[in-house]
């Protein structure tokens, strides 16, 4: 299986497309770096103006820890089309490059093939998150500085200095699984085409119509929102209240990594039926 998995790593960085996600974050990130850096007394004033009448702050709010927040606060609903780029194209793209029968020739089981690809999308997952938390937030870190970060949702939240990193680490090992998800999502529809780009625009579409559904306050579209999986992924922010929600977190995990083995399954099971023709 390592040697599979092997295979199929060589095979995803040998592909343009794997790339994607790498530039764009790589591009915007430091975008919003600097629009902060140049802007961002003026941002953080504005946004808590109305506190500050009846508080005083003291020290530097603007640093490092409040930029690779606001990071991910803009980023979460992007990084999900970065990630079905990849995850559209694992098996679809055998069928486009006619390398199906190819591939089953192999001595080895479909079940070990589906698995083996299935590792590789999610270690590139890891990966674009990685690359993620280390532009966001140990460059944000490195260039403004540490401090204590100020969190503004229905209520305010200072959390000290020494007090955050953790933080940090625990959204963003909530957001791998939430991206599995996606991943999953995405590894579904390519395994039910022969063209990539059909489960890539299908992914898309999934996450676009869910996130609007999510977002709409109707009471009939209120009472389906726990069942959207968009709505679970929005859960790291948990990770910044004091007390931390974890009864939230653990159900929207679980919710999560439903979604994850139903997928899989369901992948497997079609893949083991397919015929393949090409």
């Amino acid at each position: 299986m390592i040697t599979m998995v092997g295979i199929e790593m060589s095979k995803l960085f040998r592909k343009w497309r794997t790339y994607i996600g790498f530039i764009a974050i790589g591009v915007l990130v430091p975008i919003v770096q600097i629009a902060l850096y140049l802007t961002g007394d003026r941002y953080l004033n504005f946004a808590t103006q109305n506190i500050r009448q009846s508080f005083e702050f003291v020290g530097d709010l603007m640093n490092g820890y409040l930029i690779a927040y606001f990071v991910l606060q803009a980023l979460y609903i992007h990084i999900p089309f970065l990630i079905v780029l990849v995850g559209g194209d694992l098996l679809a793209g055998e069928a486009t490059g006619g390398t199906y029968r190819m591939l089953l020739t192999r001595p080895v089981s479909r079940f070990k093939i589906i698995t083996s690809k299935f590792i590789a999308g999610f270690i590139y997952t890891n990966l674009l998150l990685a690359f993620l938390m280390l532009i966001s937030l140990f460059v944000s870190v490195l260039l403004f500085g540490t401090g204590e970060l100020i969190v503004l949702r229905s209520k305010v939240f200072i959390f000290a200095s020494d007090d955050v990193l953790w933080r940090f680490f625990a959204a963003y090992g909530f957001a791998v699984l939430s991206l599995t998800v996606v991943l999953s999502m995405s590894y579904l529809f390519s395994s039910l085409v022969e063209n990539a780009i059909g489960p890539i625009v299908a992914s898309m579409a999934v996450i676009i119509v869910f996130f609007i559904l999510a977002a709409i306050n109707v009471d009939i579209l209120i009472s389906i929102r726990p069942y959207l999986f968009v709505t679970h992924m929005a859960k790291w922010s948990f990770f910044f209240t004091d007390p931390v929600e974890y009864n939230e977190v653990i159900n929207s995990s679980l919710v999560l990594l439903a979604h994850v083995i139903v997928l899989f399954f369901i992948t497997l099971f079609i893949f083991k039926r397919k015929d393949i023709l090409s």
